[in-house]
């Protein structure tokens, strides 16, 4: 343990459980930024807790990643799934059991990096009741999918007054790419401090496997083309673009042209009705021969799908960074990807990937094929797409980032006094799972 207690930090995603399994329903990038930023972290001395809350009864109220980095679950509200549209009503709940926690511990927290617009929420009721700095990660902005939506969320004015307070008056928002901050600088508020740091993908998993060698495991021949998708089942990932782009490939009846569609879903919820939807239209358009859906793709699979695959598409309507294309390129797979977001950022076009018009199932299709038709060409571009997020984006590279940012606003702000525990409040004795390993 640390004496210092400026190493003692929060990171808080109320609907994006760090130790959730990643392809459910609202289980995706931001579960496993505020996971793998986490962990390392806690490699570089934070001491590290990732509060979230709690949705079935069966969960444990903590699991332990690593010594020092730690998921909290806290109970607000009814302890079931309910979808970030409506999970508003239990923020306060979830900050008087935050603090609780503290009372419980005997410990205060000195900095918390909130994530997504519910947990800037929560950051900023805290910052009311104790002395703490503020930091916060969008992962998506409601002005900006909004400007797609036909039909509003009835919190859509509260959760865009949220993120205007949020950036004009919190100690610092940190954007995942240029072209994010400038969606915050147009869409948001021109007030405020940002720093851009880039979201991080683990280099030392992904890249482990050579294509031979998956295609070997994976039972797919050496001569196929192999196209995959890796993500949730949400219509604003585009999975219908990409399924329509295969569907008028000119290699199709030309070559052993194969795509995977990867994603967990929960039949009876949204991400499953969506995967019927998909579904539907592969046999729609007679695909059923080509077109697989393996389901969640584990943290081991994960690596052995990219690396089989010829190229990774991402054809999502809006990304502000997009964790699958960093993944796909530290694997060594191109990327064609749709050109919106932090995407423009992460695949830089013709060198890294291709980039195309969101929605555009022409502009995919020709994008896809030139990649699948010039193996050499994707191969470089896979080469170069892994030298890039070796220098810049791993996850200790994101994480010694951070570390300076949160460093730089502690120091000018006042030492917080360690909470003694509380004599009246019964100390939180929780039920206590080790992870096996990091979820991806």
């Amino acid at each position: 343990m640390f004496a210092n207690e400026k190493n003692r930090i929060a990171l808080i995603s109320v609907c994006g459980d760090p130790a959730a399994e990643i392809g459910q329903e609202e289980a995706g990038g931001q579960n496993v930024y505020v996971l793998q930023a986490g962990l390392a972290l806690a490699r570089q001395g934070w001491l590290v807790d990732m509060f979230t809350r709690r949705i079935s009864p069966d969960q444990a109220s903590i699991v332990q990643h690593a010594p020092n980095c730690r998921t909290i679950r806290l109970t607000a509200g009814p302890e079931t799934f309910i979808g970030r549209d409506a999970a508003f009503g239990c923020l306060p709940e979830f900050v008087d059991q935050l603090q609780t926690f503290q009372k419980q511990q005997g410990i205060q927290y000195s900095l918390v990096h909130t994530n997504y617009w519910l947990s800037s929420w929560v950051g900023m009721e805290l910052k009311k009741r104790q002395p703490l700095v503020q930091v916060h990660t969008y992962h998506s902005l409601g002005a900006v999918k909004y400007r797609t939506v036909s039909d509003l969320p009835a919190i859509a004015s509260t959760r865009l007054a949220t993120e205007k307070r949020c950036l004009e008056t919190i100690d610092c928002v940190v954007a995942t790419s240029p072209q994010e901050e400038k969606h915050m600088r147009q869409l948001v508020s021109t007030k405020g401090a940002i720093e851009i740091v880039p979201c991080g993908t683990d280099i030392e998993r992904f890249g482990s496997v050579e294509r031979s060698q998956a295609r070997q495991i994976l039972g797919i021949p050496p001569e196929a083309k192999v196209v995959l998708y890796v993500g949730r089942f949400d219509k604003r990932k585009g999975i219908e673009t990409l399924v329509r782009a295969i569907a008028k490939s000119s290699l199709r009846g030309n070559a052993d042209l194969r795509l995977i569609i990867g994603g967990g879903y929960r039949l009876g919820y949204s991400d499953g009705m969506e995967c019927d939807r998909i579904k539907g239209i592969v046999k729609e358009l007679g695909l059923d021969g080509i077109a697989t859906f393996p389901g969640r793709l584990s943290p081991d699979k994960l690596p052995v799908y990219y690396a089989a695959a010829n190229v990774c598409v991402v054809p999502s309507h809006y990304e502000p960074f997009g964790l699958v294309a960093i993944e796909a390129m530290a694997s060594r797979t191109p990327v064609v990807a749709s050109k919106v977001g932090g995407l423009q950022f992460t695949v830089i076009s013709e060198v890294t990937g291709l980039l195309a018009p969101p929605k555009d199932e022409e502009a995919f299709c020709q994008a896809i094929d030139r990649l699948l038709s010039n193996p050499a060409w994707a191969d470089e571009l896979g080469q170069i797409g892994r030298q890039r997020v070796e220098i810049a984006m791993s996850w200790d590279s994101v994480a010694s980032r951070l570390g300076c940012l949160y460093n730089q606003l502690l120091v000018k702000a006042p030492m917080p006094v360690k909470a003694p525990a509380s004599a009246n409040v019964k100390r939180l004795t929780p039920d206590v799972v080790k992870a096996k390993g990091s979820v991806a």
